[in-house]
C-alpha cells in the first residue's frame, strides 16, 4: 500500500518534514485563484498514491476549507483510497453546544463534514471544553497528539529554574502535566473575563519564586490579553520576564507584539502554526500518530 502526503494551506514546510519522517513522497499541490474568487486545485495524478495523507494549515480556516475539501475530492480522482487530514491546529472547537437560542453548534458541524470527506483524522492538543474526546465529535478514527512532551525538552533545554504559571483554571490541565513531566514547581492563576478582550487576572504570593523564571504555558494564544496581563502583574511582582509558551500561536490582533511590549523575555509555540515563534517541532509525534492510524485502515 503506497503512502504519499499533500499540503495544503500554510502546511508545506510542516508536510515535507512529516513525509520525511514517513519516508515517503511530499506531492505539490497547486491553488489558482481565479479573479472572482473561485479556486482551482490541481496535483500530478502520477504522485498519487492508495493512502494520503493531507497535511491541512486550518488556522484561518474558513478562505482554507475549500481548497481543502476540493484537494480531497480530487485526491480521490486520482486513485486515492485512503485519505487522512493530518490538521495540527483543529479550528472550531469552542462552540460545542447552543449558549442562545439560535445559535448553530460549530463543532459538530465541523467534525461532520470532515468526518465526511476523511478516513482518519490526526491532530494536536485539540481545545476541548465540554467536549471531554475527538471521539464524541467525530465518527473517523482520531488521534490527539501530544504536545507536551517535546515542549518539556524544550523547557530543560532553554530555560533555568522555570516556575510554570497557568493564566487560568482552563490552562491548569496542561501545566500540571507540564510540571510532571519537567519536574518543576507550578501555579495556576485565576482570571476574570469583562469581555472579548479585557480581562482581569489574579496573582497570588509569588515574591518566594524570584530566582525562578517564569513559564507562563496555556495550549493557545488568540488575542493574548489574558497572557499579557498576566505578564505585567509578575513583572510588578520583581519577577524576572516570563517566557510565554503556547501549543498553538493563533495570534489574533499581532498579539506576539502585545505579550513582547508586556514585559516578556520570548514567546515561544510548536509549528502547529507557522509563525517566527516556532521553536518546538511537533513534525515527528505527528507522523507517528499517521503511521499508527494507517495501520488500522
Amino acid at each position: 500500500m503506497g503512502l504519499s502526503v499533500f499540503a495544503t494551506g500554510n502546511a508545506g514546510a510542516v508536510a515535507e518534514t512529516v513525509a520525511g519522517h514517513l519516508d515517503c513522497d511530499c506531492g505539490r499541490v497547486q491553488e489558482h485563484l481565479f479573479p472572482d474568487g473561485e479556486t482551482l486545485v490541481r496535483v500530478n495524478p502520477d504522485t498519487v498514491t492508495d493512502t494520503v495523507a493531507i497535511v491541512a494549515g486550518l488556522d484561518r480556516p474558513n478562505p482554507r476549507m475549500i481548497p481543502l475539501l476540493f484537494l480531497a475530492e480530487l485526491l480521490r480522482q486520482c486513485g486515492a483510497a485512503h485519505l487522512l487530514l493530518i490538521a495540527p491546529y483543529l479550528p472550531y472547537m469552542r462552540q460545542d453546544r447552543q449558549f442562545n437560542p439560535g445559535e448553530g453548534i460549530s463543532a459538530f458541524y465541523f467534525a461532520r463534514l470532515l468526518s465526511h470527506y476523511f478516513d482518519a483524522l490526526v491532530t494536536v492538543d485539540p481545545h476541548l471544553h465540554r467536549v471531554h474526546s475527538l471521539d464524541e465529535l467525530y465518527s473517523i478514527p482520531a488521534r490527539a497528539v501530544a504536545a507536551a512532551p517535546s515542549v518539556a525538552d524544550w523547557i530543560r533545554n532553554n530555560v533555568e529554574q522555570p516556575l510554570l504559571i497557568g493564566p487560568d483554571s482552563e490552562s491548569a490541565q496542561w501545566v500540571e502535566d507540564l510540571a510532571r513531566r519537567t519536574d518543576c514547581p507550578f501555579t495556576v492563576l485565576e482570571k476574570i473575563r469583562r469581555g472579548d478582550r479585557r480581562v482581569e487576572v489574579s496573582i497570588p504570593d509569588v515574591e518566594r519564586w524570584s530566582r525562578h523564571t517564569p513559564v507562563l504555558y496555556d495550549d493557545m494564544i488568540s488575542t493574548g490579553r489574558t497572557m499579557a496581563e498576566t505578564v505585567g502583574h509578575l513583572r510588578q511582582a520583581g519577577l524576572r520576564a516570563p517566557v510565554c509558551i503556547a501549543v498553538h500561536g493563533v495570534f489574533a490582533d499581532a498579539a506576539d507584539r502585545i505579550l513582547l511590549e508586556a514585559g516578556a523575555d520570548r514567546v515561544v509555540t510548536t509549528n502547529t502554526i507557522p509563525h517566527a515563534t516556532n521553536a518546538v517541532d511537533l513534525a515527528g509525534p505527528l507522523a507517528h500518530a499517521t503511521r499508527e492510524l494507517i495501520a488500522r485502515l
